[in-house]
């Protein structure tokens, strides 16, 4: 067995007035996982950098540009039984501005802004949906945080 980290997994969030809400995005039916709601995610690519591929993979998926951007304190895995490996998968919180337009690539056929607690019956592994709410809970109650996690993007 073996131990890799080639994905990465990155909550799109806005801030609106009612509160924060989270992009999620329906993989088309010709794609593995058909039907299935999720964060944005990619495989890293050689040379890049975690974060390099959550920006990167945000922009193909869905044509927006990150605001700002923080490690998410988790790291979600799983295991492979047609490789046989166990994979970690870094966690990015991505803000973006809430007027901006999504274009969703071909992977996906379908997305939706929502509430944390929507966000959450609508994603498929549990993993997920502890990122997901350990994000909403720091920009709620613990912001002074954030600054020692922040990915300085200039």
């Amino acid at each position: 067995m073996e131990l890799i980290s080639n994905l990465v997994e990155a909550h799109i969030f806005r801030e609106m007035e009612n509160g924060i809400e989270f992009l999620l995005l329906k993989r088309s039916e010709d794609e593995i996982f058909p039907g299935v709601w999720q964060m944005v995610s990619g495989k890293i690519k050689d040379g890049e950098k975690s974060y390099e591929t959550a920006v990167r993979e945000l922009k193909e998926e869905t044509g927006l540009i990150p605001e700002q951007i923080w490690v998410a304190p988790r790291v979600n895995s799983f295991y492979s039984h047609e490789t046989d490996r166990i994979c970690f998968v870094p966690v990015f919180a991505i803000k973006v501005k809430s007027d901006k337009n999504v274009f969703i690539s071909k992977e996906h056929c379908d997305f939706k802004w929502c509430r944390a607690d929507e966000a959450k019956k609508l994603l498929a592994w549990d993993g997920q949906r502890k990122a997901l709410e350990l994000i909403r809970e720091y920009f709620l109650y613990e912001k002074s945080y954030l600054k020692f996690v922040e990915i300085n993007l200039k």
